[in-house]
């Protein structure tokens, strides 16, 4: 039975949580077993379906009618639960499938076989206790206990649901919990918003602004590219050709390689949700109740070149910086509103006249003279488009989102052998150390010889 809310109470959202899982071998077995099975379900209700097709009957995707289908049958350690949250899955896809084909849009049922799917668990069949959580198996079968790697950022009595999956090799588990919404400012402000490469985000409402950079981002999306070209570079002489299986040294490899994509895919989201999180924060102190956005849709179609192509389609990741916004926005009880940005960047915000595209961050108009940041004018622009006023002198904040990747710099070395001071948290190397002990030495000892003769020349004066 689902859960009923009482109307007086606050309204909410869902947001998930995902943290990772600290298990045994034994416990490892058992959670790869279940996904295992859960890909078996999926397997088993596509060949249903193609069996009836086939012979010409109904295919069933009513969520009801599959359930009754499954009644009954035992799939390895899968709960019922679990069962039917692959059911639901599939019951899902195959009503978009049938909604975007009422709409005209080119669409297929599911049809491909997965070996492994999530499994879902909703309140009432799972167990949180701290650091650890429950899981309800087939019946017959001991619990499956698991320890968590962190703890869960929501209230307990909040969760509503857990989700056992696997990514790149790591078994993970997705908390799905009850925010409550929280009380729009009462000033209501307009703030216009810029997403941008090297700022991912530049704000600004009457005389404040805001500008995030995002030059951890980048470091980490180029050091990711140099690591990516050279893991091609040692996987393409063990490429096994079209149809065959591939040695052992190349499955490594390409394990290798699924486990850096996801590291660095959950490093540059993790940065991202930290630059959201610092623009709806200065915009819950600035009093802001509506964020202007500009709509990047589209944004794709301009051919500007290979490096500019991959840079705005691919590791720009604008969809998911603009998601983490809307999230966090929405929790805050901030309204977002996308309106067109097409030529903000280039259009004075004085005098409303458009100029050149500006090469660097600087901004400045021919016609009346004003100059100002690039990402600030932008900000402005869509600010005013949306209906919020804003003022030509602003007190910009500058902010960082995330941290520069150093340990990874193969360079870094070599940096700290030609300098004096060394990068944070690396020790000074030896050979270093003695020359600037020795330069400390006689720069102290120029210093106070300087001292006394000027002092000697000024008494003989």
């Amino acid at each position: 039975m689902p859960r009923q809310r009482n109307s007086n109470s606050l309204p909410v959202v869902y947001r998930t949580a995902r943290v990772r899982l600290r298990a045994t071998p034994a416990q490892a077995r058992r959670c790869w077993a279940l996904l295992v099975a859960g890909g078996d379900v999926w397997a088993g209700l596509i060949e249903l379906n193609r069996y009836r097709f086939s012979r010409g009957g109904r295919p069933l995707l009513n969520y009801q009618e599959l359930c009754r289908e499954v009644a009954g049958v035992r799939v390895g350690e899968l709960s019922v639960t679990a069962l039917r949250s692959v059911v639901r899955r599939y019951a899902d896809a195959c009503m978009e499938t049938a909604k975007r084909k009422r709409r005209g849009e080119a669409a297929r049922y599911p049809r491909r076989r997965r070996r492994l799917m999530p499994l879902r668990y909703y309140a009432g069949t799972f167990c949180l206790e701290g650091k650890r959580v429950r899981l309800s198996t087939a019946q017959g079968t001991p619990e499956l206990c698991l320890r968590l790697a962190r703890t869960i950022p929501y209230p307990e009595v909040d969760v509503r649901s857990v989700t056992l999956l696997a990514e790149a090799g790591r078994l993970l588990l997705d908390v799905t919990a009850e925010v409550p919404l929280a009380s729009p400012p009462e000033e209501g402000g307009v703030a216009g918003v810029d997403l941008g490469i090297i700022h991912p985000f530049a704000a600004t409402c009457g005389n404040e602004a805001l500008l995030v950079s995002g030059r951890a981002i980048r470091a980490e999306e180029r050091l990711h590219l140099a690591d990516t070209k050279a893991r091609q570079k040692k996987l393409a002489p063990k490429t096994p050709r079209r149809g065959l299986r591939g040695s052992r040294r190349w499955r490594k490899l390409r394990a290798t390689q699924r486990r850096a994509e996801a590291k660095h895919r959950r490093r540059v989201h993790g940065m991202q949700h930290q630059a959201a999180k610092t623009l709806v924060e200065w915009a819950r102190g600035a009093g802001v109740a509506t964020l202007v956005v500009g709509d990047l849709r589209g944004i794709t179609r301009q051919q500007a070149g290979r490096v500019q192509n991959r840079r705005v389609g691919t590791a720009w990741r604008r969809t998911h910086l603009l998601g983490a916004l809307r999230d966090k926005a929405e929790v805050a009880g901030i309204t977002l509103l996308l309106v067109d940005e097409r030529g903000t960047s280039s259009t004075c915000p004085e005098c409303g006249q458009r100029t050149t595209k500006p090469r660097g961050r600087r901004f400045s108009c021919p016609h009346c003279g004003y100059t100002g940041h690039r990402d600030i004018v932008g900000a402005r622009n869509i600010a005013a488009r949306g209906g919020g006023p804003t003022t030509a002198r602003a007190v910009v904040k500058h902010r960082r989102a995330g941290k520069p990747p150093a340990r990874r710099d193969r360079r870094r070395h070599l940096m700290d052998v030609h300098r004096s001071c060394p990068a944070p948290g690396r020790p000074r190397p030896e050979g270093v150390a003695r020359r600037a002990a020795v330069s400390d030495q006689e720069t102290a000892a120029a210093f106070t010889g300087q001292r006394r003769g000027s002092g000697n020349r000024a008494n003989v004066a």
